[in-house]
């Protein structure tokens, strides 16, 4: 499902892939649900190839959103509460306690709750593909 949510670099908000061509794509705003071409040369990246540093194994976005909507029983979150960095550290330990201090910085954890906004107010309840385990699975049993 993030797979095909995008966020584009200079560009606010996230954008839903809509269809692509040869050296562009278009994206449509989860924001205002403007369409607008993104070029080949902007720095694009897909939510489902994001994780996050942990001291063990890097945990994919889709699990840190998850256990976000989950502990704040999927409403948006008030951006202005996590303004210092001892603030944005206690919310970060309380959704992924082994996240990895050195690595994730304060404004990584900023764009992830600037996230977790944008995807509830555009309606998403989920944040993982269920979908992709369950054919990864028949293709390992063939």
């Amino acid at each position: 499902m993030l797979k095909e949510i995008l966020n584009i670099s200079g560009k606010p908000g996230l954008y839903k892939l809509l269809s692509h061509g040869k050296n562009t794509i278009i994206v449509e705003s989860l924001v205002d649900k403007k369409r607008m071409p993104a070029h080949a040369r902007e720095r694009i990246i897909s939510l489902g190839d994001v994780a996050i540093y942990t001291t063990g194994e890097d945990v994919p976005l889709s699990k840190v959103l998850e256990a976000i909507y989950a502990k704040y029983e999927g409403k948006t979150l008030d951006a202005s509460k996590y303004t210092t960095p001892e603030a944005l550290h206690e919310f970060f330990i309380g959704v992924l306690p082994d996240y990895d201090e050195n690595r994730v910085y304060k404004t990584d954890i900023k764009k992830v709750i600037a996230w977790y906004n944008v995807l509830v107010n555009a309606g998403f309840t989920t944040f993982d593909d269920k979908e992709e385990p369950a054919e990864e699975e028949k293709k390992e049993e063939a």
